[in-house]
């Protein structure tokens, strides 16, 4: 096959797309009226493509002949109204945008007939989902994405294939099939567990439902990168440089496949292909190859990585399982185990100490107690005690818990393996398969010397594992390691904003959001909820050069609002001058900026002289009229919003929650489930403040979802924020 006639054949599948849209818009029309809503569940961004490229924001069928017109545009190499051409190739991708653009219209009529998403497929993927996404994209847990359309030559082969993109920690993206034969059905032919969680996400058996794939990468840039729709150029170079997508194309290939790869080259994302077709080069919107044909399935990812310049990190060490963090999430149903240990079946924990370099023989393994081949035959439990001690020159205690949290994702990254949970409330699976396969006890060990060293060679020079699996012998130790625990909860406890002199910064999410700063503080952590201000302590020991640098804090500038000179110093440089003032307590006044990857979302309701909190797992309307994704569109891309903020859960308990403002007291509102979650902690706070009976006075969705509800419930509770100053 020649470049000639892959023009020519993408050409054609261009327009066979332009008239299937055509034909299905009329239908629709027709049908249901111009005035008919249509759109995708769960986004604040329209049909995302059109929204990003064209600067269009569709709400109902009659909005889409407009886009539809601009398609045919820009098959026939005419600028979009927005001025949209991109000229790589002679203007040939031009068609690969109108291909895409129209397969996302067919795709959005397809939802409103309900035809999709197919079943036991994903098809559209929600905002939040995309969110939740985001802090495993910045810190290098999911490396890639690939689009595998087709199945694979055999479901041996599929097997090899999806195990290998999942040992480099790369998201497998499933669609499309030929004869009723798709990669999904393969894989679940040799009982290959499926899901996001497994980085197996199957998106639809027909090939338009590529177009998800296409629409999760587009919304990158509008929720990370800071950019508005119809920034075209700057998206696309976005989507080049900063979203770390390929697609695979098996077995299949025909003109529309053809068409919608040319749009797939346009957003910068090259084509690995196991089918004979002419390679190209690099071109204007690829970082290198652009079309690669590679038929041995044991070399396809290692050129995927090649072509798409993905940095994968990959842990060699010695186990009978696989070992990635695409396993991290995977389940051992009751049905696959052989073993477990904690949760309700016993008595469990782990426990991670420093000790005298001289107290620890690195890499030594003991077990006390039997290991998993001599359970009796009536038996599929164990208790367990997992102590690890580390040594090193650079160790503090203040590290023990950093490096114990770690457990829970080193385990977890074993293929078969289960890990919920830490301290005395861990709960641990073991498959029938891992344990055939030669897993015993002392992979464990294993496991953790291997990644303590890998990744806190910084601060560990020696790691040791014992393990013990008697009854009496954890009891005792169990007593020794809560004391220890209660030890560390008291002194972090402790830890305020007065009693350091330097806090921490967290650029990660700058791959995604290049101007945004995340500063850390003890009684402030990442609004990821992922990082505290001892994570980046930790880190910047471990990586000095790292994304967590000290910043001493200085001279203040104001107190009340938590700003200081050399905190604003530093913002302004990382933020690439698009920020000068940052103020640590305040959400009304020069607040920090938020990326994308928040757990909540604050928002103020005037009508109530208070704010509510919104987790991005709540998906109903709230009081401010705007769901979570629709307040996360305006929140992120690294930019400052007075009266919103992105933040982490576990700060609404802390005692600089919007102090400015008067802290805690101004929360007027939250969802049931979030509230629940943190009862305790709020409660702890409430008291401390004099309002013990506040988190009853904290409305919810049961209570109220408009402002008016909200007002007439805060009322009723004497919700001390009706008597606060006013916000505005």
């Amino acid at each position: 096959m020649s470049a000639e006639l892959l023009i020519q054949l993408g050409t054609k599948g261009t327009e066979t797309i332009i008239m299937a849209a055509q034909s299905g818009l009329e239908k629709a029309i027709k049908e249901k009226g111009a005035s008919c809503a249509i759109g995708f569940p769960d986004t604040n961004y329209y049909l995302p493509l059109t929204n990003a490229l064209l600067k269009s924001e569709v709400k109902t069928l009659g909005d889409l002949n407009s886009v539809i017109k601009q398609a045919q545009g820009l098959a026939e190499n005419r600028a979009s109204a927005n001025g949209l051409n991109i000229t790589a190739l002679g203007g040939v991708l031009n068609k690969g945008i109108a291909t895409l653009i129209c397969e996302e219209t067919l795709a959005a009529i397809k939802y409103l007939y309900q035809e999709h998403p197919q079943k036991n497929h994903s098809g559209f993927l929600s905002d939040t989902l995309l969110r939740s996404l985001g802090i495993q994209l910045v810190d290098g847990r999911i490396a890639g994405i690939a689009v595998i359309l087709g199945p694979a030559k055999d479901a041996d082969q599929a097997v090899k294939l999806i195990r290998d993109f999942q040992s480099k920690s790369i998201v497998s993206i499933l669609v499309g099939g030929v004869k009723g034969n798709t990669l999904k059905k393969q894989l679940e032919e040799k009982n290959v567990e499926l899901g996001l969680d497994n980085y197996i996400v199957p998106m639809g058996e027909d090939y338009l439902s590529a177009i998800y794939a296409v629409n999760w990468a587009i919304r990158a840039p509008l929720m990370y990168g800071g950019l508005k729709s119809g920034q075209w150029e700057d998206i696309l170079k976005y989507m080049q440089q900063k979203v770390p997508a390929f697609v695979v194309l098996l077995s299949h290939v025909d003109e529309v496949i053809v068409a919608t790869g040319l749009g797939v080259l346009a957003m910068g994302f090259p084509i690995i292909s196991d089918l004979e077709v002419p390679n190209l080069g690099k071109i204007d919107t690829t970082l290198y190859e652009a079309l690669v044909t590679e038929q041995n399935y044991d070399k396809i990812v290692g050129k995927c990585i090649e072509v798409r310049g993905l940095k994968v990190k990959v842990a060699n060490i010695d186990l009978p399982v696989s070992y990635a963090a695409a396993f991290e999430g995977e389940r051992v149903r009751k049905e696959q185990l052989y073993v477990e240990f904690g949760g309700k079946s016993s008595l469990a924990f782990e426990y991670l100490s420093m000790k005298k370099m001289d107290e620890v023989q690195d890499g030594k393994f003991e077990l006390i107690g039997p290991d998993i081949d001599q359970l009796e035959k009536s038996s599929k439990s164990l208790p367990l005690a997992l102590i690890v001690e580390v040594a090193g020159r650079k160790m503090q205690k203040d590290f023990e818990p950093i490096l114990e949290r770690q457990i829970h994702r080193f385990v977890n990254y074993c293929m078969g393996l289960m890990h919920v949970g830490q301290r005395d409330m861990n709960w641990i699976r073991i498959s029938k398969d891992a344990f055939s396969k030669g897993f015993r006890m002392r992979h464990f060990a294993v496991v953790l010397h291997a990644m303590l060293h890998q990744e806190y060679s910084a601060i560990v020079d020696k790691v040791q594992v014992k393990i013990y699996t008697r009854q009496q012998d954890v009891e005792k130790l169990l007593t020794v390691a809560n004391k220890t625990f209660i030890e560390r909860d008291e002194r972090l406890g402790g830890m305020t904003d007065e009693s350091v002199d330097t806090f921490y910064s967290c650029l990660l999410c700058q791959s995604f959001a290049p101007n945004h700063v995340c500063i850390i503080t003890p009684e402030r952590l990442g609004l990821c909820g992922a990082y505290s201000w001892l994570d980046g302590k930790a880190s910047y020991e471990i990586t000095p050069t790292g994304p967590n640098q000290p910043i001493e804090k200085g001279k203040v500038i104001d107190q009340k609002l938590g700003q200081w000179e050399a905190i604003n110093d530093f913002v302004k440089q990382k933020s690439n001058k698009t920020i000068e003032t940052v103020s640590m307590y305040s959400l009304m006044e020069a607040p920090q900026s938020s990326c994308g990857c928040f757990e909540c979302i604050l928002a103020i309701i005037p009508e109530v002289n208070g704010v509510m909190v919104v987790n991005r797992d709540y998906s109903g309307m709230t009081p401010c009229g705007m769901s979570f994704t629709t307040l996360a569109g305006s929140v992120g891309g690294g930019v400052q919003t007075p009266g919103f903020l992105g933040v982490g859960k576990l700060y609404l308990a802390s005692k600089k929650f919007i102090s400015a403002e008067g802290g805690l007291k101004r929360l007027v509102w939250m969802p049931k489930e979030l509230k629940e979650l943190l009862a305790d902690k709020l409660k702890a706070r409430a008291k401390e403040i004099g309002e013990p009976d506040l988190l009853d006075k904290i409305a919810d969705e049961t209570s109220a979802t408009t402002a008016e509800e909200l007002a007439k419930f805060l009322e009723e509770h004497a919700h001390p924020a009706l008597a606060m100053d006013p916000l505005l």
